[in-house]
This record gives C-alpha cells, structure tokens and sequence, in this order.
C-alpha cells in the first residue's frame, strides 16, 4: 500500500514538473512605443515573403501578443479587442519550429500545447509562407457563447488581426492576413474540438 502511495506521489510530482516546463512568462509589452496610430495606419501593408534566418524576439512576440488579445485594463479584465457581449472568446496561438503555444494574456504567459510545427499545415497551398519565423493562429473558442456564433467569432477575429496587423507595422516585421490554412490537420495536432473554430493566421517576420 506504502509502495502504491510513494509511486503515485512521485508520478504527481513528475506530471507537475513537466506541467510548470510548459509555460513560458513573457516580459511585460513596452507601452511607450514611439509610433503613433497615424504612422502604424501609413506603414500597414500585406506582405507574402519573409527572412527565415531572422527570429522575432519575446519582446516582439508579447507586444505582438497583447495588441491581439492582451489585458489592457487588468482590473476589470478587459482586452485590447472588443468581442461579442464580452466573451473574450478569441484564442491566440504562437506557431513555430518548437511547436505551439497557446497564449494566456491573464498572465502573459504561453502554454505549450505541442512540439508539432505546424507552419506547412498553416501555408498550405503557398508554401513560401512556410519561412515565416512564426505564425499567430486565431481561433474563437464558440463555447465562450451561450447559443455559438460563428459570426460574432469571425467578426471578433477580425478585431485581433487588424491588432497584429497595426502592431507589426509599429515595431518593423512583416505579416499577412491569411484565411487559407489545413483546418483539418491544425486543428488535430493542437487538439482543438469542434467548438474551436480556426478564423485566421497571420505568418510574422521580417
């Protein structure tokens, strides 16, 4: 019994240890960025070839992160994105070589979902996306909605990316708002259930 009890605890600890290896704290989004709204709306623009030799940073990553569903009034819980009767349904995942994570703006953190690269799934037919460093996947989770709405997800989607878009356009990188991606297989290696829809991606770099 002793035996049985010490094997379940070191079973525990282990599952726990591996659990706190899987999310990442990223630094706090610098929120004096000298670019105005004007500047960002000017240097908005759709771009389809990226630097695969050149990674964007964490920093770059929580800023990028925050403008598309990060906590901007922390009292209250409020986001950078309106949504839907506040259902704050969208989901952000962070796509590259390592895997997928999924990120937690509460926290500002990201939690690994899977060591699966799944940018060829994301570029799908164009596969020069591919060389994207990293991709940021939006996904409204329907279960956030008391009835589901497919069109309250897809309009709330749109909200982040017009975010990442600005936000990219601020700090320098390059992006593109995608809808063509594998549904299928994305949404298998990540685990997603039927109530996750994927909505868009958007490929990030330089």
């Amino acid at each position: 019994m002793l035996k049985k009890v010490f094997f379940s605890f070191i079973l525990t600890l282990i599952a726990l240890n591996m659990n706190a290896q899987e999310v990442k704290k990223l630094p706090q989004p610098d929120m004096k960025l000298q670019v105005t709204l004007t500047e960002a709306l000017q240097k908005r623009r759709s771009d389809r070839e990226f630097n695969a030799d050149k990674n964007i940073t964490d920093q770059q990553l929580s800023q990028l992160l925050w403008a598309a569903c990060g906590v901007n009034r922390a009292d209250r819980k409020l986001l950078t994105i309106p949504t839907a009767v506040n259902a704050q349904d969208i989901q952000v995942y962070v796509c590259c070589k390592d895997g997928v994570s999924l990120y937690q703006p509460y926290d500002n953190t990201l939690l690994k979902v899977t060591d699966t690269d799944v940018r060829e799934m994301l570029a799908e037919r164009q596969a020069n996306m591919k060389t994207a460093p990293l991709f940021l996947l939006i996904v409204s989770n329907q279960e956030k909605f008391r009835n589901g709405s497919e069109i309250y997800g897809a309009m709330d989607a749109g909200y982040s990316s017009q975010n990442i878009c600005l936000m990219c356009a601020a700090l320098g990188l390059k992006t593109v708002p995608r809808a063509m991606m594998n549904k299928e297989k994305v949404a298998q290696a990540l685990g997603l259930n039927e109530k996750q829809i994927l909505e868009l991606n958007h490929p990030i770099g330089y």
